[in-house]
């Protein structure tokens, strides 16, 4: 799949938290617009960002080449009034596109935050890319908190090709996670949102997850499921036989499960809990 790939200088980098960020969080920060891992899930695909554009989500990346220097700028403005700063990274795009290798975006970024450290920071990827910064992420996190969430819908390989064919694989994500664990950073591993999985799924993340985070296509999306409706995530389901899988209430089950391996504390349902704490 071609990326149509550009440059751009963005405005401003932090963004005011909204909707499901309020909780937790006071600002989101995305590198990059647009994906490249393309999830047939995803909600950004209904929000005006790609509604309004011609090219087709999973097919454009801008790469805001300006990301740190505008993270410097408006940090110190924020200090300045004595704000708390909490921020979400990503809620729009991966940090870690494949093009990060090169661009090292989020690298400048964590750099920065090095010298200008906000109160809390969470990390959300699926890519094992992540591991490359965990120099920086361990500096970071004596200056403040710092927690790597990676996104794990499943342990199933043959579902994850199903619903995000260009997304890196479950077992790479899985290696990454508790590389990153292993280095003392808070990590979670996020079930967002929540697909078939083996039984034996809670026994994949012992020992390498502080969190488990699980979230659904109906109360992660940003409209009760509405968005995901729209993507045909239903009809997908249903033609795959996987029909049991999508109800309102799946969170429900799926924290009951989960609590049989872990303790309470450790799992979290979007909506209900702050991200950090």
């Amino acid at each position: 799949m071609g990326i149509d790939t550009k440059e751009i200088l963005a405005k401003k980098i932090l963004t005011e938290a909204k909707g499901y960020l309020d909780v937790g969080f006071t600002h989101s920060l995305n590198p990059y617009s647009g994906c490249s891992f393309s999830c047939k899930y995803c909600y950004v695909r209904e929000m005006p960002i790609q509604r309004f554009k011609q090219i087709p989500w999973g097919e454009w990346l801008d790469i805001k080449t300006n990301a740190a220097e505008n993270y410097r700028n408006e940090i110190k403005k924020l200090r300045k009034k004595k704000n708390s700063v909490n921020i979400f990274m990503s809620s729009a795009t991966d940090p870690y596109q494949p093009i990060e290798r090169k661009a090292n975006i989020t690298r400048g970024i964590l750099e920065e935050m090095s010298e200008n450290p906000p109160d809390s920071l969470q990390i959300q990827t699926r890519s094992p890319l992540v591991t490359r910064d965990i120099d920086l992420l361990v500096k970071l996190k004596e200056k403040c908190k710092v927690l790597v969430s990676m996104t794990v819908e499943t342990d199933r390989e043959d579902i994850k090709q199903l619903f995000s064919p260009y997304a890196p694989g479950i077992k790479l994500r899985l290696k990454a996670l508790k590389e990153v664990h292993e280095a003392g950073i808070f990590t979670q591993a996020s079930i967002s949102p929540v697909l078939p999985f083996t039984p034996g799924f809670p026994k994949e993340l012992d020992g390498m997850v502080d969190h488990i985070w699980i979230d659904t296509l109906t109360i992660g999306d940003g409209s009760n499921g509405k968005r995901s409706e729209r993507l045909g995530m239903p009809m997908l389901f249903k033609e795959h036989g996987l029909s049991k899988w999508y109800q309102k209430d799946i969170h429900v089950m799926v924290k009951k499960y989960f609590s049989k391996y872990f303790p309470s504390e450790m799992i979290r349902v979007s909506k209900e809990e702050a991200f950090l704490e």
